[in-house]
């Protein structure tokens, strides 16, 4: 990684000299825009909209519109008498419970390094900060604007994660915040159900970006030249619920089949999910039509006695036979 920024940590009166490197880093196939006839990268060039000459980056100036077709246009030199262009240090303002600053605030997160002798009140800071269970409120001028951060401690690691300001988040205001809407308590309960059927502990290395991977393996199978293997279709989504309590029902019959859980009992009316799991139960009892060949078997059986049968008439015959012997004999 490649220190962005140096400066210190203002702890009390202990400075703690660090370097700053990025956390985060995005895993976005990127493109570049190309003349679909021949491949030919497209450039763009600075343009003044008045005179409609190009523009070195020398003759670039920062702007600001006030409106009515004005501009107030700002310099270097501007810019230079503002006290945070050259200043580089964090400042601990506070120490507050970690649960107290909303995530909304987040930003972007850094990771600090100690540098040179700093390494000792660094590892300090460090320990001292995970003992408090809070996270210190810095300010940090990043980039030449001044910014208000988090330091807390990640894998043994100071980390800064600088914060929107307050009026920088937006306020929602949709209309269905106004409306008189009541939720029914068998609603609530059977949704706080599905809930607790779909509560884990949350593991970032289990999920994966399935996009990316499909975008990657379109553009491997281009650059090999054999064709792209379709993915398998995902299930459909399905349609708008009618019945809030039926689909809430279904979700949880789900959730606990995932679980590999046995369905919740009751006389309940089918919805599609258990319909679809007696038809697969269904299917699975069909293999029992496999003992019916004993049952032929046992058929075949039956002929066989009625030609025992068959063979003990011709005895009665000859018995038959043998008595007109017995009158002439006498």
């Amino acid at each position: 990684m490649r220190a962005i920024w140096k400066g210190a940590v203002s702890f009390g009166l202990v400075s703690i000299g660090v370097k700053v490197y990025s956390a985060t880093e995005e895993k976005d196939i990127r493109f570049h825009q190309v003349h679909r006839e021949d491949g030919g990268r497209i450039r763009y060039k600075r343009t003044c909209s008045v005179c409609g000459e190009e523009v070195t980056y020398d003759d670039i100036a920062k702007g600001y519109d006030i409106g009515g077709g004005e501009m107030v246009i700002l310099t270097d030199e501007d810019f230079a008498d503002l006290p945070l262009s050259t200043s580089h240090a964090i400042d601990v303002l506070e120490f507050v419970p970690a649960e107290q600053v909303d995530p909304i605030l987040y930003n972007k997160a850094y990771f600090l390094e100690p540098e040179g002798s700093a390494t000792k009140p660094y590892v300090l800071l460090r320990d001292a900060l995970s003992d408090s269970e809070r996270v210190a409120i810095v300010k940090v001028a990043l980039r030449q604007r001044e910014q208000l951060a988090t330091l807390r401690v990640r894998e043994g690691v100071l980390l800064l994660n600088t914060m929107l300001w307050p009026d920088e988040i937006r306020r929602p205001d949709f209309g269905f915040l106004d409306e008189d809407l009541k939720v029914r308590p068998p609603e609530l309960a059977m949704a706080s159900s599905l809930i607790d059927s779909m509560a884990g502990e949350f593991e970032p290395d289990a999920f994966t970006d399935d996009y990316r991977a499909a975008l990657q393996e379109v553009i491997d199978a281009k650059v090999e030249g054999r064709e792209v293997v379709q993915p398998e279709e995902e299930e459909a989504a399905p349609a708008a619920a009618v019945d809030l309590m039926a689909a809430l029902k279904a979700s949880v019959e789900r959730a606990r089949a995932a679980r590999g859980e046995a369905p919740s009992g009751g006389g309940a009316e089918p919805t599609p999910i258990s319909s679809a799991r007696s038809a697969k139960k269904a299917a699975k009892k069909a293999p029992a039509k496999k003992a019916e060949p004993a049952k032929k078997t046992a058929a075949k059986k039956t002929p066989a006695k009625k030609t025992a049968a068959k063979k003990a008439e011709p005895a009665k015959k000859t018995t038959a036979k043998k008595a007109p012997a017995k009158k002439k004999t006498a």
